[in-house]
């Protein structure tokens, strides 16, 4: 009888919040207008965990400014623990990078909102992100410093 191949698992096992902010830097902002200029920022990291298991910790900054002034900053640091039995090699780079992220970030999303909100700020719903492309153009740019420094 020939050897069964074995099949692929990827499940989520764990979701939590890691770590979170909300820092107000002044009380000013509550007496202006409400126009904010928002600069958000994501990114992610991988950590094994053992011969199965990763855990992903999605980061997303949201600093707004209100009237040039800081209005606040909020970060949230959002961790998924999965499980990665049998995955081919080759696609464990995209499942880490993109799959995990997307999986994350709707999670995120609520805690950024949240808290923002608890701040006595209007409610902030970030955009959906596409973590697939934002992969894509990563690996894109580490091809292009490669062939650079070579």
């Amino acid at each position: 009888m020939a050897e069964e191949q074995a099949q692929p698992q990827l499940a989520l096992e764990r979701i939590y919040v890691k770590d979170m902010s909300l820092e107000v830097p002044g009380a000013s902002v509550f007496t202006k207008e409400w126009n904010p200029e928002l600069d958000i920022n994501l990114s992610s990291n991988a950590e094994k965990l053992d011969d199965d298991h990763y855990q992903i910790v999605l980061t997303v900054s949201v600093t707004a400014k209100n009237a040039e002034e800081a209005a606040f900053i909020a970060e949230v640091h959002q961790a998924g623990i999965f499980l990665l039995k049998d995955i081919p090699e080759d696609q464990i780079g995209q499942i880490l990078g993109a799959y995990c992220p997307n999986v994350l970030f709707p999670y995120a999303r609520e805690v950024i909102s949240d808290i923002v909100t608890r701040g006595s700020f209007p409610q902030l719903l970030l955009a959906p992100v596409n973590f697939d492309q934002a992969y894509a153009q990563s690996q894109q740019q580490a091809q292009v410093d490669a062939q650079g420094n070579a």
